[in-house]
C-alpha cells in the first residue's frame, strides 16, 4: 500500500506511515479506492479477501515521531478497523472476508531489533493489540517482523487478549531472517515458545527468489506457512531502502512464481504484495493461482 501511493499516487508518508490518511476525507476516500480495487479482484475470481488495516506504523514508538500521543493512536487504529468493517459490508456473499488489524516491528522492518526479548516485545505491543480488541477485527497480523524474539511476544500478547495472529517474517536475498536465523528455524522456534499458538505464519518483503530454495526442503516446518506477500522487486533491502524508483518488477513473472510456491506449501491460502506491488500484480497472482483455489479462500 505505501508504496503504491508514495510512488504511484504522489502522497508523502513521512516514516512510511499510511494511518495519518484516516485522519482527512481525502485520505479515507483514498483508502477506500485502495481497498476496493483489491476487493474487486478478489471477487472477479471469486476468491475471499484480507482486509488489512493501514496501521503498521500506528503503535507508540512511531506514532510518537509522527507526533501523535495514545489518545490519538487508539482513535486512529479504531478508525481503521471501522473503516475496513464497512468495506466488508460491500463484499460478495459467500466467500470470506476478513478484516485484520496490522502491526509492524517496533523497529525497522528490514533490520533486527536485536535489543527486543520476548517480553519486551509482549509489552509493546500489547498496546496496539489491546485497541484492536476493543473492535471488529477478527485477527492480529503483524508484518515485516525480523526476529523471534518479537514474533514470540506478539503472539503471547494476542492470546491474552483472545485474538487470533499471524506473523509474517522479513527473510533477505539468502531466505534468512535479517538477523540470521534461517526460516525453517524461525518457524519452529516460534511454534516451540508459544505452543503453536499463531493461526499461521508468513513471509513477506521478498522476492521469491530469495526465499524458494529455503521452502523447497518439503520439511514439516513448511506447513505452518499460510501466506505470501512478496515484492515484485529482486533487490535486497540495503537496494530497496537506498532506491529513488519504484522497482515493480513483472507482474506476470511474479504471478508464476506463486503458483510454483502454491505446489511447495500445502497450506498456503493468502496470497498479496509486498514493496512495488499495486493492483496490477494481485490481480496476474489471483488469475495465475485460482486453480488451486476451488473454495474460495482469502487472496
Amino acid at each position: 500500500m505505501e508504496t503504491y501511493l508514495i510512488f504511484h499516487e504522489g502522497f508523502e508518508l513521512p516514516l512510511f506511515a499510511s494511518y495519518p490518511l484516516l485522519g482527512t476525507a481525502e485520505g479515507r476516500k483514498r483508502l477506500r479506492t485502495y481497498y476496493r480495487r483489491h476487493m474487486i479482484i478478489a471477487a472477479d475470481c471469486g476468491m475471499g479477501f484480507v482486509l488489512e488495516s493501514p496501521t503498521w506504523r500506528a503503535s507508540r514508538r512511531w506514532g510518537e515521531q509522527l507526533g501523535h500521543d495514545a489518545v490519538e493512536l487508539r482513535r486512529f487504529n479504531l478508525d481503521a478497523i471501522a473503516l475496513l468493517s464497512d468495506l466488508r459490508a460491500e463484499a460478495p456473499q459467500g466467500k470470506p472476508c476478513i478484516v485484520s488489524g496490522n502491526i509492524g516491528p517496533r523497529g525497522d522492518g528490514y533490520r533486527p531489533d536485536e535489543t527486543l526479548t520476548a517480553e519486551e516485545a509482549e509489552a509493546y505491543h500489547a498496546e496496539q493489540i489491546g485497541w484492536f480488541a476493543e473492535t471488529d477485527a477478527d485477527i492480529v497480523s503483524a508484518f515485516t517482523i525480523t526476529t523471534v524474539a518479537e514474533a514470540v511476544g506478539i503472539i503471547r500478547a494476542a492470546k491474552k487478549k483472545s485474538l487470533r495472529t499471524v506473523v509474517s517474517f522479513t527473510v533477505e536475498t539468502d531466505g534468512r531472517l535479517p538477523d540470521g536465523t534461517p526460516l525453517g528455524e524461525a518457524i519452529k522456534r516460534t511454534d516451540a515458545e508459544t505452543d503453536g499458538a499463531a493461526e499461521y505464519l508468513m513471509i513477506n518483503c521478498a522476492h521469491p527468489d530469495h526465499f524458494r530454495h529455503a521452502v523447497a526442503a518439503g520439511a514439516k516446518w513448511l506447513e505452518r506457512i499460510g501466506g505470501i506477500r512478496a515484492n515484485a522487486s529482486r533487490l535486497s533491502h540495503a537496494e530497496l531502502d537506498a532506491a529513488e524508483e519504484l522497482d515493480d518488477g513483472n507482474p506476470a513473472e511474479l504471478a508464476g512464481a506463486y503458483d510454483e510456491l502454491l505446489d511447495m506449501l500445502p497450506n498456503l491460502r493468502v496470497l498479496g504484495g509486498c514493496c512495488g506491488t499495486d493492483h496490477r500484480h494481485v490481480a496476474a497472482i489471483a488469475s495465475a493461482c485460482r486453480h488451486h483455489n476451488p473454495q474460495g479462500v482469502p487472496v
